[in-house]
């Protein structure tokens, strides 16, 4: 049986997203996948390696927030064989509050072999800080000169 295409693996990557965060989703990433999250929110990781460090960081999301769907999902190929971007807003709650989000995603992925090798999402951070009520922290982190 051939492998997934990247459009495939870019589909079921959206539709393992929309009821989670659960850690199946991995499952779809090479065992020494890079993911890059540069937007990140102060204190959470901006960069990842490996797929279950990367199951681990979406079974630690479980109690913080619950995703319920995604919509607006929009997949590209490109001319960069096996590259594809995916576009999409999810839509969840932040569970100790219930406060409801929706976050508009933008993925570039690499998929290799029928698995993804490289991921980079984009969120907008401010999107983030709201929902989980984290303002503060964002502007500090804006604020304060890195080193």
């Amino acid at each position: 049986m051939p492998n997934p295409t990247p459009r495939e693996i870019a589909e079921r990557l959206v539709r393992l997203t929309a009821p989670g965060p659960n850690g199946d989703l991995a499952d779809l990433f090479a065992e020494d996948a890079v993911l890059d999250f540069p937007f990140s929110p102060p204190g959470a990781p901006q960069h990842a390696q490996g797929r279950e460090m990367f199951r681990a960081h979406l079974l630690g999301a479980v109690g913080l927030q619950r995703h319920e769907s995604t919509s607006n999902v929009h997949i590209r190929e490109t001319e960069e064989p096996g590259t594809v971007v995916i576009e999409y807003r999810l839509h969840g709650s932040v569970v100790p509050t219930g406060k409801q989000f929706a976050f508009d995603i933008i993925t570039v992925a690499h998929v290799h072999d029928g698995l993804i090798s490289w991921l980079r999402t984009y969120s907008n951070p401010l999107d983030g800080a709201i929902a989980f009520d984290a303002v503060p922290d964002l502007v500090k982190a804006l604020t304060t000169q890195r080193t």
